[in-house]
């Protein structure tokens, strides 16, 4: 299931147990609380960081068909959540969370500003090295190598450039962090809402990897 995304993913969290809940759906108890749906939420993105879309996994103890799905969902949708697609799986394929395997980002700005940090973005996948200096709580400045998380940097408009990004250590880095290394900005560990003067970013689409290590949007 894929939903646009309200100001907060807590929100969204709680947002989708209800709806579930009021759905009248046959859906499976979770283990921390009978009471509750078993659900797949995420991955989300990080606190300040906007999305256009979420991914939820719901688990049903019967077989329904998406439409059947779909309706008994948008019934009980509350305002500013809408669903998006509802798409049928096998109950033991992993969840989205778990099947994430990159993300793309866009990042918005001034059209020279963005165009620079293309231009920084690609050479660093050239040389492939993409160092960000992380300035901890106590003051104390760290490196940490970031161009292995890099999988393509692409300018898709004047004001416009897009990332696509996977996790390092089994770990997301925040798109921010990938911009801060290419413009030599310092990122304070400790601020989970850091952002880049005049730049906006948006996660568009996750992807699955499969054998070949092809990537496929979800």
């Amino acid at each position: 299931m894929v939903q646009e995304v309200p100001a907060d993913s807590k929100h969204v969290l709680n947002a989708v147990r209800n709806m579930i809940l009021a759905s009248g759906l046959p859906f499976t108890p979770a283990q921390v609380n009978n009471r509750w749906p078993r659900f797949a939420y995420g991955p989300a993105p990080a606190t300040g960081q906007r999305a256009e879309r979420e991914y939820v996994d719901i688990y049903l103890r019967e077989s329904c068909s998406e439409e059947t799905v779909r309706q008994a969902l948008v019934q009980v949708a509350p305002e500013g959540l809408e669903i998006l697609h509802v798409r049928r799986v096998p109950y033991a394929l992993p969840s989205v969370q778990k099947l994430a395997a990159a993300a793309s980002y866009r990042v918005y700005g001034d059209a020279s500003q963005l165009a620079e940090l293309g231009r920084k973005l690609q050479e660093s996948m050239q040389a492939k090295s993409l160092v960000v200096n992380l300035r901890n709580p106590d003051g104390e400045l760290r490196q940490k190598e970031l161009a292995p998380g890099l999988q393509a940097v692409c300018c898709v408009a004047p004001d416009e450039v897009e990332l696509i990004l996977v996790p390092l250590s089994g770990l997301w880095v925040l798109p921010q962090w990938y911009v801060a290394a290419a413009l030599g900005v310092e990122v304070p560990t400790q601020d989970e809402k850091f952002f880049i003067a005049g730049l906006s970013f948006v996660r568009k689409t996750i992807f699955w990897r499969d054998s070949q290590g092809e990537l496929h949007p979800i």
